[in-house]
């Protein structure tokens, strides 16, 4: 067995904080200036090139990429060899990380008490912490800020098992042209495929944490993430929504067993500031 201390953990999540939300992933960096090399819209590679100073400027002051520093979302992978000391859950640890990051980093505090109560925590926390239980003797923590923008947009339906393919397709492409400007393109577009109401999107935002140059590693999935992506960039809602065509950088889909009655889908939005970054102990 081996021990993890749990004020380790919160030191990590402090400094996960700060730096996600200041730093893109190269991924995301090359896709915009790929991007920016095929986009036809001159208003659009202005917008381009806007993004990518403004990812620079980010990273070289540790300053926010967006002014919403988001929802502190949590994916935990806890190894079954691993053993948490130190007081508390994991989860009080990451929301002591979080409250300690966002004050120390400056980041904005979005976070209100109870949905209906709307009254700010003043930390940014609770924390949304899905937890997952692996082989061996490690801890992964891995941090998306989640802004309220791009959450807004995203959508969930229960198809029908006879809407197949074409269905999901119509339902993905729908949702990204509804959304418009809203989610601030160019997105991410994180979809869930099958399992049950809930673990569709828990899969579509799960999806959003893989790199953009990945592929799903089924050939039918990964055919349709290509597909997809096509479709939406044809839809011209473009960077900012003022036409152009790269609407998204990438469509990421993840696909789980379902109940013979039901086609869950789910799409998660990501904005352009696409923020997450992992740390193992």
């Amino acid at each position: 067995m081996r021990t993890i201390q749990l004020s380790e953990v919160t030191d990590r999540v402090r400094k996960l904080c700060q730096q996600a939300n200041s730093e893109l992933g190269d991924d995301v960096i090359n896709a915009l200036r790929k991007a920016r090399e095929v986009e036809e819209s001159p208003t659009g590679r202005r917008i381009l090139d806007q993004i990518l100073e403004n990812a620079r400027i980010a990273k070289d002051r540790t300053a926010p990429l967006c002014q919403d520093t988001g929802f502190a979302v949590f994916f935990a992978e806890l190894g079954t060899e691993v053993v948490l000391e130190g007081g508390g859950t994991l989860k009080d640890a990451i929301n002591r990380g979080v409250a300690q990051g966002y004050k120390e980093g400056f980041l904005r505090k979005s976070i209100v008490s109870d949905p209906l109560n709307r009254v700010n925590t003043g930390d940014n926390t609770p924390a949304v912490v899905h937890l997952t239980q692996v082989p061996g003797g490690r801890l992964t923590l891995t941090f998306a800020p989640k802004g309220g923008g791009s959450e807004n947009m995203s959508r969930l339906a229960m198809l029908k098992p006879a809407d197949g393919l074409e269905g999901v397709k119509n339902f993905v492409v729908e949702t990204v042209e509804k959304a418009g400007a809203n989610p601030c393109p160019p997105i991410v577009v994180g979809v869930g495929i099958g399992g049950t109401f809930d673990y569709s999107a828990y899969l579509a935002k799960k999806a959003l944490l893989r790199r953009l140059d990945s592929r799903n590693p089924d050939p039918f999935y990964a055919k349709l993430e290509e597909e997809l992506l096509e479709l939406v960039n044809r839809t011209g809602v473009g960077p900012q929504g003022l036409g152009g065509t790269t609407t998204a950088l990438g469509v990421l889909v993840e696909a789980h067993p379902c109940h013979i009655a039901s086609l869950p889908v789910a799409v998660n939005m990501q904005c352009h500031s696409a923020r997450h970054m992992s740390a193992s102990f």
